[in-house]
């Protein structure tokens, strides 16, 4: 890509920004050589890389702090030198990073095949990298243990120099010589220990004269008595000095056999660094991933290198319908930071970077981008002079093609408005003949009227405010604008006399047809702000049909729950009345004589009668029962009278009432219980009975009772609403009362919920002696709601 443009457009500086999100110097270094590709599937490809990295970033990031610049290290074992510990040090240190990259793709969960693949390609070199461990510490030394050798020379030497420290302070501390000495020091002096011996003992001091002080009242003798151990030490120095130079060699020469494979792990390294640099930069930009398309259609882009609070968003079409966008509109109105914003966002892309603007965004891949942008904005030296144009768009015509982008601001000024107009129509002609996209600027309204009458070009503008006589910087494609000179001169300062006089003398034409934009700027506004309300009632109608859509889904689903939990218990009731009627049949033709045939025939007859006719009712019974009853009148309420309790959803009879009227005692089948009045809803009064002939039984076979049971006693029994110990007492009297009436099997209705309940009532029947064993109900009777009782 030819790059006159990226100085004009700012590049250089988004490439700093990157830059400073790199970790590594090699990263940085590949941040700012970073080029725009002009290859569509390149960039996609990039793009791709750079939002696997966006999804790992957004949760950790590779290990690459020990990463180092080793390049230089490389290149100086690869010519074959000896490089020094702490180089070697950094070679350790970024062969310990190439493992942990390894790892840490290896061990993220993130859908990153692209990353993971590159980081497959590190080549790990354990034995190496061990060597270099054992023999180079953390600060670029080289350790005692890196030989046998050096251990043993390092350990005499200090045995040597600690003789050398206890032989000067035994001296120091000599009662006879501490007046030889001018302080009671040890100092060094060539790398040998010397003792400061005052100029007139000299002679009375055995040693060897190193120096003398500036005034001469000072000599450094190093003493006869530690000459020999002196020695002994530079001796052991020396074998020191020779011994690691031999394993730094040996290391160099180790690193230099793996070097290849070491210099490809440190490009994988540099690449992944800057990849999540890219990843970086996109969220310190809030930045997202663009779409590539054949055309650009940038929604809420953003100039990245203004101050995200200051900055405008704006809207940019280009290249679907028209390849060519004239904008007009005032100075410092943001023409040109529109121009800049979409040059720049077009390199980002092209560079696999992310851009700010809304998720989304489309833009087109350029082969080349020319700018030519020389206003009092650009950071290039100025080119607002006619011919400094001329010379750049001549260059630009020189090189643009239909897969180019240009740039060209206030096209044809710097000479006469009419042949500046004209020259401006004739580039934008050839440009259109060339098909490249074109943003051109301008403030000619020739140039507006020639925009409208061309295909392939759309007027835009930048908006106005004519009440505040301020830009607001937006950009509006389709409608060309005013430039609005005599409102800014005015706000300016410019007296009101000139104005008036600039208008007297302006054309009636060049009037009429800003006095038309300005008319249509003003409906503009009307119909956006139209719009705006209708989309807002659109979306209150869409959110009122959802509703009414969600209140129609439930109203259905609760009918069918209605409905199915109905028929559930109709069924069985239906079986539980089929149950109970018969066990009262056998009863009867158990205990009843020949003499009553007649009588016994017709109360089966009677009870069979019942039965079918509570099959036909059970399908709206149940549904009845929920609205049954009405408000509970306490002044005509007595014992007797048959109510409904809401809580238990069952009917009971009235045993007592208290005075103050606020509780009922009522008879629920086997269960007596205490309920408040306001639970419960009136149903009927007590009727009288038409007493039965009574029928004669042996009182020795003990009929008697069982019948009167069998007439009491239910089948079933709900404690839904109890505590365990109420249930318990509840529970233990009806199998009581069941036994007695001669049933051997009962239900227990105690509900799902918490499951709390029923492990009570389990526990109490698995105690219980009256009881064979039991299990839950079947489905259409409660299912794991309700127990099912053998009782003996």
């Amino acid at each position: 890509m030819i790059k006159d443009a990226f100085k004009t457009l700012e590049f250089d500086k988004i490439l700093a920004r990157l830059r400073d999100c790199a970790t590594s110097n090699f990263g940085k270094e590949l941040a700012m050589r970073l080029q725009p590709d002009d290859d569509f599937e390149t960039v996609r490809g990039n793009l791709s890389l750079t939002t696997e990295a966006v999804k790992i970033f957004s949760v950790s990031s590779p290990p690459l702090g020990g990463f180092r610049d080793v390049r230089e290290t490389f290149k100086k074992i690869r010519l074959g030198s000896v490089a020094d510990a702490e180089e070697l040090r950094d070679v350790l240190s970024t062969m310990y990073a190439m493992r942990e990259v390894k790892k840490f793709f290896k061990e993220t969960e993130a859908d990153a095949p692209q990353l993971k693949f590159r980081a497959a390609q590190i080549e790990i070199l354990g034995n190496l990298e061990r060597m270099l461990d054992n023999a180079i510490d953390e600060h670029g030394a080289v350790r005692d243990t890196a030989s046998v050798e050096l251990q043993k020379i390092r350990r005499e030497l200090r045995t040597a120099q600690s003789r050398i420290k206890n032989e000067i302070f035994n001296i120091l501390h000599d009662a006879g010589k501490q007046k030889f000495f001018q302080d009671a020091i040890v100092t060094m002096r060539g790398d040998r220990y010397v003792l400061p011996v005052k100029l007139e003992y000299k002679s009375q001091f055995a040693g060897i004269v190193h120096d003398q002080s500036a005034t001469g009242a000072t000599v450094f003798i190093e003493p006869m008595s530690v000459v020999n151990l002196n020695n002994t030490v530079k001796q052991l120095e020396a074998e020191e000095r020779h011994e690691v130079s031999r394993i730094l060699r040996n290391l160099s020469d180790a690193v230099r056999k793996n070097l290849d494979d070491l210099t490809a792990n440190v490009d994988v390294l540099a690449a992944i660094d800057l990849v999540f640099a890219k990843a970086k930069l996109a969220r310190d930009m809030n930045a997202t991933e663009p779409v590539l398309s054949s055309f650009t259609d940038l929604q809420a882009a953003r100039h990245p290198l203004i101050d995200p609070k200051a900055v405008v968003p704006v809207d940019i079409r280009l290249g679907e319908n028209f390849s060519m966008l004239l904008v007009t509109g005032p100075n410092t109105g943001g023409k040109t930071v529109c121009m800049k914003t979409l040059g720049l966002l077009a390199l980002m892309t092209q560079c696999g970077l992310y851009i700010p603007a809304a998720n989304g965004s489309r833009i087109a891949v350029f082969t080349n981008i020319f700018a030519d942008i020389g206003d009092e904005q650009s950071i290039e030296q100025s080119l607002s002079t006619f011919s400094a144009h001329m010379k750049k768009i001549v260059s630009i015509l020189d090189d643009v093609t239909a897969t180019d982008l240009v740039l060209l601001d206030e096209i044809g000024a710097g000479t006469d408005p009419d042949e500046g107009a004209a020259l401006a129509m004739s580039i934008l002609e050839r440009l259109l003949e060339i098909g490249s996209a074109t943003i051109a600027t301008t403030h000619y309204s020739e140039l507006k009227t020639f925009a409208y009458s061309t295909d392939g070009i759309e007027n835009a503008c930048v908006e106005f405010n004519a009440d505040t006589l301020r830009p607001t910087y937006r950009l509006l494609i389709g409608i060309p604008g005013a430039s609005n000179a005599f409102a800014i001169s005015r706000r300016l300062g410019l007296p009101q006399s000139l104005i008036l006089r600039a208008k007297q003398l302006i054309t009636a034409d060049h009037a009429t047809f800003e006095n038309v934009l300005s008319a249509l700027e003003t409906e503009r506004l009307m119909y956006e702000q139209r719009n705006a309300e209708i989309f807002e009632r659109q979306q209150q109608i869409v959110r009122h049909e959802k509703k009414i859509s969600d209140m129609r889904d439930e109203i259905a689903k609760t009918k069918g729950d209605i409905i199915r939990k109905a028929k559930e218990k109709s069924a069985a009731m239906v079986r539980e009345t089929k149950r109970e009627a018969e066990e009262i049949i056998a009863a009867l033709k158990e205990q009843f004589d020949d003499a009553g045939v007649k009588r016994r025939q017709q109360v089966i007859q009677q009870a069979r009668d019942k039965l079918r006719e509570a099959e036909s009712d059970s399908a709206t019974g149940i549904i009845a029962d929920k609205f049954i009853g009405t408000r509970i009148n306490r002044k005509t309420l007595s014992v007797g009278d048959t109510v409904y309790i809401k809580p238990l959803d069952q009917k009971g009879t009235v045993l007592a009432i208290e005075k103050s009227g606020d509780e009922l005692s009522v008879q629920i089948g086997a269960m007596r219980t205490t309920v408040k009045t306001s639970a419960c809803r009136f149903v009927s009064h007590n009727q009288p009975t038409v007493q039965q002939p009574t029928i004669s039984i042996n009182p020795n076979r003990g009929s008697l009772g069982l019948m009167q049971k069998a007439s009491t006693v239910t089948r079933s029994i709900d404690i839904r609403g109890m505590t365990v110990d109420e249930a318990e007492q509840v529970c233990g009297k009806f199998i009581d009362d069941a036994q007695l009436s001669g049933l051997k099997q009962v239900l227990i209705i105690h509900g799902k919920g918490t499951g709390a309940l029923r492990i009570g009532v389990h526990d109490f029947l698995r105690r219980s002696s009256s009881v064979v064993n039991f299990q839950f109900a079947d489905q259409d009777e409660g299912g794991t709601g309700a127990t099912l009782v053998n009782v003996r």
